[in-house]
């Protein structure tokens, strides 16, 4: 145990120095703003190059520090919560593989190139979701790399179409309905990777994984990558006019769902997972409206403070005798006081509580959404959503935290381990402190200064105020019915998303298997393959026989004839 221990403290440890060295040069970087790109020239064919470039500017640089902090924080819990695991070392990894390829995705700038680190996100994630290798977890990981191998095949769909151009930089597209495929094709494999509609469905099942994989891959680094790659071609994609009104549409609709869904759910990890599926919506959102830089402050801030809230749900599991309903948890908050609060900080900075890291990015996002020049109806979605992300935050909280004890108190909760609590203090830390650095940086790239009127100024704080008093009435009131209706089977299948996503394809591929195992396997193969050609061979060879037999036979006769004729003869 011990050797696996060290194992993972070993990689947490060389994550968070790499994190550590790399914080100064990403301050250099934002100070001074320069880029650098270093090619690399492959090979030359005709007029078509193939290089690799690697780009060293802010964004890849504070994209990769937080992505190695928090995986840093996540190997350090799992030194602790996967310690029994009998497969630790393959578990450390495919994590490490798994941020390699995320590093590889945020420091290449080629879109041929960018491949690398796109599939090996998708590889990794599958064999991290099926790591328990039960029925569940494999049906989540068929789930999850069918949906990413769409936006894989649109990645390499878009690097063909650059072929046909004659090079690969994406910026220098001449033909004008070639670059709308490319945004077309681009766009989808970002929707596709950040789970909006219609490929929101793989996002809640992929929750089979392990809690450090859900903390990590499905919370800060896999599902934003969809998002990054959007923010990384922005430049491109923004000269095509439907990409932004188009995604806007998308975003808010996701956002909207995913609200609505986690105030129906149970499940603790689906809840937390339908939570990011709407903060994704929100970054997506401020794409829409041209905040590239909102979209990324956002990213960052959401990607500390879920981390936190995977983290802590992972121990309430751990502690709950590895049960995940909130409907049999209770009174936590006395038994797990430390792993509550931390909880709670991550809840109310989802939530936009005033001076929490997500305060900071979420409001500047919807101030600017309220003045812009956008639909009003977008708006109003767009602020039901929010209230609707307090309401599932608190309804969290009630059910698990500080609704009366359900459950026998004859287990332990443990919470003296110093792996766990080092892991959930640093991102605490990160998630009160973080989105007031962050907005010193971000601040000047925001769009230009504007005044509110002092109602819409406040219009954030009351839909939050309002979403948190309408959630603990309903609580309260027993509002939400407990037997299972249209209407909540509609909510909690996400738009019938769910049932979509999964049915019909399995449906399709049996009946498509079954009908091929009937024609070809049971079919033509039985004529023209083994045992046909057996039969076929078997039955030449019975007719050789029987035609050897007569031939013998007839040989015979034509012998005595002929004998017969000769004695015929002599006599004659």
């Amino acid at each position: 145990m011990f050797s696996k221990l060290k194992s993972s403290s070993i990689s947490a440890l060389f994550l968070l120095t790499y994190s550590l060295i790399l914080a100064p040069w990403t301050c250099f970087f934002v100070m001074n703003q320069p880029i650098y790109l270093l090619e690399w020239n492959i090979i030359n064919i005709s007029s078509c190059t193939m290089t690799l470039s690697i780009i060293l500017d802010m964004i890849s640089l504070s994209f990769s520090n937080v992505v190695c902090l928090i995986s840093g924080c996540v190997m350090l819990f799992s030194s602790s919560y996967m310690s029994h695991d009998p497969f630790l070392k393959r578990f450390i990894w495919l994590v490490m593989l798994f941020v390699l390829s995320m590093n590889m995705l945020v420091f290449i700038s080629s879109l041929p190139a960018i491949l690398l680190g796109w599939d090996g996100l998708g590889i990794v994630s599958f064999a991290l979701v099926i790591y328990y290798q039960n029925m569940k977890s494999l049906g989540a990981g068929m789930l999850t790399v069918l949906a990413n191998r769409i936006g894989d095949v649109m990645i390499l769909i878009s690097i063909g179409i650059l072929v046909l151009q004659g090079h690969w930089i994406i910026v220098s597209m001449w033909d004008f309905h070639l670059s709308a495929y490319v945004v077309l094709t681009i766009t989808i494999a970002a929707m596709t990777k950040s789970a909006q509609i219609p490929f929101s469905a793989w996002l809640p099942a992929a929750m089979a994984a392990p809690t450090p994989v859900s903390a990590l891959v499905h919370s800060s680094t896999l599902v934003t990558a969809g998002v990054f790659l959007l923010i990384r071609f922005f430049p491109f994609l923004s000269q095509s006019k439907l990409f932004q009104p188009s995604l806007l549409f998308i975003s808010v609709l996701t956002l909207l769902m995913a609200g609505i869904g986690a105030n129906y759910e149970n499940d603790l990890k689906k809840i937390i997972a339908l939570s990011t599926l709407s903060q994704l919506g929100v970054m997506m959102m401020s794409l829409g409206m041209n905040m590239v830089y909102l979209s990324l402050f956002h990213l960052y801030t959401h990607a500390l403070f879920k981390a936190l809230l995977f983290l802590c749900a992972g121990m309430i599991i751990h502690n709950n005798l590895n049960g995940q309903d909130i409907r049999s948890m209770g009174l936590i908050s006395k038994q797990a006081p430390v792993t509550v609060a931390c909880l709670n900080i991550a809840n109310l900075s989802l939530c936009g509580a005033p001076f929490l890291s997500g305060f900071y990015s979420k409001d500047l996002i919807l101030e600017t959404s309220l003045a812009s020049p956008t639909s009003g109806l977008m708006v109003l979605l767009i602020f039901l959503a929010t209230g609707m992300t307090a309401a599932y935050s608190l309804r969290l909280s009630f059910c698990s935290l500080w609704s009366n004890m359900k459950t026998p108190p004859l287990h332990a909760k443990a919470e003296k381990d110093p792996y766990v609590n080092w892991a959930t203090t640093v991102l605490t830390l990160a998630a009160i402190v973080a989105g007031a650095l962050f907005q010193s940086i971000f601040l000047p790239f925001s769009p230009e200064p504007f005044i509110l009127p002092t109602m819409y100024k406040f219009l954030t704080i009351i839909v939050i105020l309002l979403g948190l008093f309408l959630s603990a009435t309903f609580w309260e009131a027993d509002f939400f019915p407990k037997e299972m209706n249209k209407i909540k089977f509609f909510f909690t299948t996400m738009w019938f998303l769910a049932p979509i996503s999964a049915q019909p394809l399995t449906k399709l591929s049996m009946l498509l298997g079954t009908n091929l195992m009937k024609s070809v396997d049971q079919g033509w193969l039985e004529i023209l393959g083994g045992q046909g050609t057996f039969a076929s061979v078997s039955k030449g060879f019975v007719m050789n026989q029987k035609f050897q037999i007569k031939s013998f036979n007839f040989f015979i006769l034509n012998m005595l004839f002929f004998v017969m004729m000769i004695l015929l003869l002599m006599k004659i």
